[in-house]
C-alpha cells in the first residue's frame, strides 16, 4: 500500500454495515456516510449494506475490487431487549474470520457499540485495529497507513492488546456524504421509505444508564439549522419520503431544534419526519412549530412514570412535564410514542404500578416497554451495580447482562404489565416481537412511509 514514509497513496478502502436487524423495521447506516465523507478524495471506496448484498456477492466484490482496508461497523453489541435477547458481536466475530479467509486487507472496526467497550470487542472480533469515538477518525488511520506511519499514533486509533480512554470527541467539521441512488438506497426506500439525518452530536443530560456522552461526549456541537435543511432536502431529492432525526433527544437543546425546524420550512422540505424527544418542560407553541415544519410523530424517552425511579435514573423531567408535554404534542395532531425502561435501582412493584396508573391518563398513544436495563462500562448505573455487589470488575459485559433490582424480578415487571394491558394492542413489550415487525413490513411494502406505530395508537 505505501510507498513511503509520507508519501501517501490512494488506498482501496471497503466500509461495511453487518447489521440486519429489520424489527421493528429497517434503519439506514448513517454512519458510513459520515466515514467515507471524512476520506481523502483519492482514496477509493464502496459501502456494502448487508441488507443488500450478501456473502457470495460480497466475495465476488473483495476478488474484483480487492480492498486494502476493511471497515466494519459495529452500531449495537446487542439489542438491549432483556426478554428477547439478541448477541450481535459472534456473528461479526465469524464474518472477521471469514474475510480473513477472502481478503489480506488490514480489518478495522469502529462505531457506537465499539466504543462501548473498544478493547474487549476488538480482542473478540480479531480485528487488527479499532476506531474510538466518532468515525471520521477512520480517515487517520487509513492517511498513516498510505504515508507509511504507525496509525496507532492517531488520536483514537486503537491498535490489538493496548489500552485507550475515551478521546475528545471529534473537532473537525461534521460532513455527511448524500447517499446515491442504488440498490442500498432502494432497499430503504421500499421498504419505509425511510433515511435519516443529525442535528448534533453530544448529549447534555446525565442519565443513570445511557453510554451516549462516552460515545459523543457530554457538550452539543451543533450542526449549523441551514446545513441540516440542506442535508435534508438532499435526502428528499434522492428519494426519501421519510426522514428520522437520529440525535438522542432532538430538543435537548430547545433553541437549536426550533431552529432546525424554521430551517426546513425555509428551505422547502415537503416530506414529514420525526425524532425522539425527552419530555421536558417546553414553550407552549414548541409542538407547533415542529408540525409546521413536517414533524410527524414524537416518539419520547419516558423511561417511568415514577418520580423517585426518574430521580434514580437522573432524568431531567418529573411525570408532571412528560403529562404536559404529552398533551402539548397532541394537540399539535402529532402522533405519540412512549418508551419506558423499566427494572433499574430502586424499582419494585410499587413504582411500576404508579407508572402504570399514569399510564392510564394518556391517551391516542403507544406504549414500548423494555424490561431490564443493560449494564455497560462507564455509566452511573456501573458504578452502583459495582457498589452493591451486582457485579465486580471482573465481570464480563461483553454479553448482555442487565441490572436486577432487590426487591421485584424483570419477570415479575413483564407480568406486571401484561395483566394491566389485558389486550390492548398498543401496549408492547419492547418493540413489539415478531408479530408487530411483520405488520409493519407488510405495510411497508403496500407503500405506506414512516415507522407506521401510529396504526396501534388506541
Amino acid at each position: 500500500m505505501p510507498h513511503g514514509h509520507g508519501v501517501s497513496t490512494a488506498v482501496r478502502i471497503l466500509l461495511l454495515s453487518p447489521n440486519t436487524l429489520i424489527a421493528p423495521y429497517p434503519v439506514y447506516p448513517l454512519g458510513l456516510d459520515y466515514v467515507a465523507a471524512a476520506l481523502a478524495a483519492e482514496h477509493q471506496v464502496e459501502i456494502v449494506d448487508f441488507h443488500v448484498v450478501d456473502r457470495a456477492a460480497l466475495a465476488a466484490l473483495l476478488q474484483s475490487f480487492v480492498p486494502e482496508v476493511i471497515g466494519i461497523a459495529c452500531r449495537n453489541i446487542d439489542n438491549t431487549d432483556a426478554t428477547d435477547s439478541l448477541f450481535l458481536l459472534k456473528e461479526y466475530r465469524e464474518l472477521v474470520s471469514w474475510l480473513r479467509d477472502c481478503s489480506s486487507a488490514v480489518i478495522v472496526c469502529g462505531g457506537s457499540g465499539f466504543t462501548i467497550m473498544p478493547e474487549r470487542i476488538l480482542s473478540f472480533l480479531g480485528a487488527d485495529f479499532g476506531i474510538v469515538g466518532e468515525g471520521e477518525r477512520f480517515a487517520l488511520l487509513v492517511d498513516a497507513l498510505a504515508e507509511g506511519r504507525n496509525p496507532a499514533a492517531a488520536a483514537g486509533v486503537l491498535c490489538a492488546g493496548a489500552h485507550m480512554e475515551p478521546p475528545l470527541p471529534w473537532q473537525g467539521r461534521m460532513v455527511r456524504r448524500l447517499p446515491s441512488t442504488g440498490r442500498q438506497s432502494n432497499f430503504y426506500l421500499r421498504n419505509g421509505g425511510m433515511l435519516n439525518l443529525q442535528s448534533k452530536r453530544g448529549c447534555s443530560f446525565s442519565c443513570l444508564y445511557c453510554p451516549y456522552p462516552r460515545i459523543e461526549g457530554h457538550v452539543h456541537r451543533l450542526v449549523d439549522p441551514d446545513e441540516v435543511a440542506r442535508v435534508a432536502v438532499g435526502l428528499q431529492e434522492a428519494g426519501a419520503r421519510y426522514l428520522f432525526i437520529t440525535d438522542s433527544a432532538f430538543n435537548s437543546d430547545v433553541e437549536h431544534s426550533l431552529a432546525v425546524a424554521k430551517a426546513f420550512q425555509r428551505h422547502g422540505l415537503s416530506i414529514p419526519w420525526g425524532a425522539f424527544f425527552a419530555p421536558i418542560a417546553l414553550p407552549s407553541q414548541y409542538f407547533e412549530v415542529m408540525a409546521a415544519a413536517g414533524c410527524r410523530h414524537v416518539e419520547f424517552g419516558t423511561e417511568s412514570l415514577s418520580a423517585s425511579m426518574l430521580r434514580a435514573y437522573r432524568k431531567p423531567f418529573r411525570p408532571p412535564e412528560v403529562l404536559e408535554a404529552h398533551r402539548q404534542a397532541r394537540s399539535a395532531r402529532l402522533h405519540v410514542a412512549h418508551y419506558f425502561l423499566l427494572g433499574g435501582p430502586g424499582e419494585n412493584a410499587a413504582t411500576v404500578e404508579e407508572s402504570l396508573d399514569l399510564i392510564e391518563q394518556l391517551k391516542k398513544t403507544v406504549f414500548f416497554f423494555f424490561i431490564g436495563i443493560r449494564i455497560y462500562p462507564g455509566t452511573g448505573l456501573y458504578e452502583q451495580a459495582l457498589a452493591e455487589g451486582v457485579i465486580d470488575r471482573e465481570t464480563d459485559l461483553l454479553h448482555p447482562f442487565f441490572y436486577s433490582p432487590k426487591h421485584i424480578t424483570l419477570d415479575a415487571i413483564e407480568a406486571q404489565i401484561s395483566q394491566r394491558a389485558g389486550q390492548r394492542r398498543n401496549w408492547l413489550v419492547g418493540s413489539g416481537g415478531e408479530t408487530a415487525s411483520t405488520v409493519i413490513q407488510t405495510l411497508h411494502q403496500r407503500g405506506m412511509i414512516g415507522p407506521l406505530w401510529e396504526y396501534l395508537a388506541e
